[in-house]
């Protein structure tokens, strides 16, 4: 089972993402906040992280900095999730290290493609490794 850390300060849309991406087999672990979310991907791990980009003290941008810094998470995929569809929010994600970008309110079936085409990139590496 896959386990996805979700960085999401938003109570209503952390439980309801949580849920239903549990209900397509992953197992789902939350941060409330961007340190939260760059402690949470030392100690947890994730093979991939989804995170929100408006989280007040520190940002989703900072903290998925900060993530791809470490030797240790930098291999993590990240998905960036913002209410805002602009060009220069999908440029600062990948000027951050995002591996993609998708918008809120999350479409789950658009969604889980992404996640999906990012973790099979992670297991052909780690078994290539």
């Amino acid at each position: 089972m896959h386990k996805i850390l979700l960085v999401e300060d938003n109570e209503m849309n952390r439980d309801m993402l949580t849920r239903r991406l549990q209900r397509h087999g992953f197992s789902v672990c939350c941060a409330c906040d961007g340190a939260e979310g760059v402690a949470m991907a030392a100690t947890e791990m994730p093979d991939l992280i989804l995170m929100d980009v408006a989280l007040g003290a520190m940002d989703g941008w900072e903290a998925t900095h900060l993530i791809k810094a470490r030797p240790t998470t930098a291999s993590i995929p990240i998905i960036a999730l913002t209410a805002h569809a602009l060009a220069s929010d999908r440029a600062k994600s990948v000027e951050v290290g995002c591996s993609d970008f998708d918008t809120k309110p999350v479409d789950l079936q658009r969604l889980l493609g992404k996640i999906r085409a990012l973790l099979p990139n992670r297991e052909q590496k780690s078994a290539v490794a």
